[in-house]
């Protein structure tokens, strides 16, 4: 089928004129490939050497990510993949940025890393950071709540790490982020709602919780945290990064990318994706201190009113944290 692109100046230059806009096109292209099953068109809507990062692999060429996606309908053929919202940014010369957040529905039917079908139903939210360029996605960054997986079909995440470090080999480590393709660059949006956030993450990692929380949280915050497990009000988000503190020290956060988003009739909305480095050094959450130095990428999204974080969506792979913990221990 012959693409029609806009003209090189339009604000959308380089794309097919079917897509209004970026969210337009990332929300169709995800319906054609995954809702409509149309998997080859992954070869036109990714480059041929795109990377797809993910806390527990990085892999590198289009075959990769047909191959994925057929892996996972595989095991979970009835999966949907429904948007919860696209917060972008970027322009037609850089490339854009999209940050996509899923839930997906589904039903454990088929063999596949979880292990034998246990007919079980799962709900689980995945962020995928897309840079797109001339109508095709050239780099991914995507991290799931493999743990809600986990938990869904009746395994502990732990067990699930030590089964993938069985099939993967002892010798595992985390992936290395490769080098973006030109002209792509990391950015931070400017604007004080951007370095504020970014802020409030360093003071929850390497700061004081409690301040933070109630510095800058709305008293009826609504959070959604590994596990599918949603947290109201700051008293149960406090348990949740004092668990990761506690089990965590000398934690550095570097942030990669954070997008803010001031549209009309909505409040403000933030995406931040982020690297965490540090030492497994206290018990707790992820078992004995291991004092293994550990990497994590998350993405989070944010929504801000009247100054204040009142929903927020925190996507980390524990699976993928536990293996970074397990790794060169006999299994």
């Amino acid at each position: 089928m012959k693409q029609t692109l806009y003209p090189l100046g339009h604000e959308f230059s380089g794309f097919e004129t079917a897509f209004v806009n970026l969210p337009d096109y990332i929300l169709k292209i995800t319906d054609q490939i995954w809702e409509g099953r149309q998997i080859d068109l992954i070869h036109r809507y990714y480059t041929e050497q795109c990377a797809v990062e993910t806390p527990s692999s990085v892999s590198i060429g289009v075959d990769a990510v047909i191959e994925g996606t057929r892996a996972t309908l595989r095991a979970f053929p009835d999966r949907r993949l429904l948007a919860e919202d696209v917060i972008w940014s970027g322009d037609a010369a850089r490339g854009f940025m999209s940050s996509h957040r899923i839930i997906s529905p589904m039903t454990h039917l088929g063999d596949g890393v979880f292990g034998p079908p246990t007919g079980a139903t799962v709900s689980v939210r995945t962020i995928a950071d897309c840079w797109c360029i001339n109508n095709r996605i050239a780099h991914e960054w995507l991290v799931r709540d493999q743990a809600a997986i986990a938990r869904a079909i009746g395994v502990e995440p732990r067990a699930l790490a030590e089964r993938w470090l069985a099939a993967r080999g002892d010798d595992w480590r985390a992936p290395t982020a490769p080098r973006a393709p030109a002209p792509y660059v990391d950015h931070i949006d400017s604007s004080a709602a951007a370095l504020h956030a970014i802020d409030t993450y360093r003071s929850l990692f390497e700061g004081d919780v409690d301040a933070a929380l109630s510095r800058e949280y709305d008293p009826a915050i609504a959070a959604l945290t590994p596990g599918e497990t949603l947290r109201y009000g700051q008293k149960r988000l406090a348990s949740f990064w004092h668990g990761y503190r506690t089990a965590f020290s000398n934690c550095q956060l570097s942030v990669e990318h954070c997008i803010v988003r001031t549209d009309q009739r909505q409040p403000i909305r933030l995406a931040l994706r982020w690297r965490l480095g540090a030492t497994h050094s206290g018990s707790g959450l992820f078992g004995d201190p291991s004092g293994r130095r550990i990497n994590v990428l998350g993405i989070s999204h944010l929504e801000i009113r009247n100054d204040k974080i009142y929903r927020e969506w925190i996507l980390v792979d524990e699976i993928a944290l536990w293996m970074q913990l397990l790794c060169g221990q006999s299994q």
